[in-house]
């Protein structure tokens, strides 16, 4: 009897179901059908396989040990990674990266420039003139102001 059928006849016997053990460990039906009917390459891969088995052996009441130390002779061995071509994609994807994180910060400047020049145009055209008139009046009012106050003083004083 093949691996997979073993669990399901220890699964069966037990009268628990595949949702049951779907929804206690979080694993989804679809993984612990193919681990069931042996189709492993429908497994995510890598250390999630052993412990898919590890959560179905635990909500059926299986010994994992016994089981974990039986699934990769089983289960056809994990290919090896490219590490070349593993390494090309992410040369590629830290260009790319730094090639857009260029183009922000000339965004960025571009902006900068253009808020320095519409301040620079409002203060020419907008507030400098504004300023310039300003001095005249305020300048009437002040020297009208200490005449005033000294008045007002000597009323008070005299009373």
């Amino acid at each position: 009897m093949s691996f997979g059928a073993e669990l399901q006849v220890e699964r069966v016997r037990r009268q628990i179901t595949l949702e049951s053990i779907a929804e206690g460990t979080k694993v989804p039906t679809r993984h612990l059908r193919a681990l069931e009917q042996d189709k492993f390459e429908q497994l995510p891969g890598g250390v999630f396989n052993k412990g898919i088995v590890r959560s179905y052996c635990r909500a059926v009441g299986l010994d994992e040990q016994v089981w974990l130390e039986r699934f990769p002779t089983v289960a056809p061995p994990e290919p090896t990674p490219d590490w070349v071509a593993f390494a090309e994609n992410v040369r590629r994807n830290r260009e790319s990266v730094s090639a857009r994180l260029g183009a922000k910060w000339l965004g960025a400047m571009f902006m900068v420039a253009i808020l320095a020049a519409v301040c620079w145009l409002a203060w020419t055209y907008m507030l400098r003139p504004r300023l310039s008139e300003v001095p005249d009046a305020a300048v009437n009012h002040v020297a009208a102001a200490p005449a005033d106050v000294a008045a007002s003083g000597a009323k008070d004083s005299s009373r």
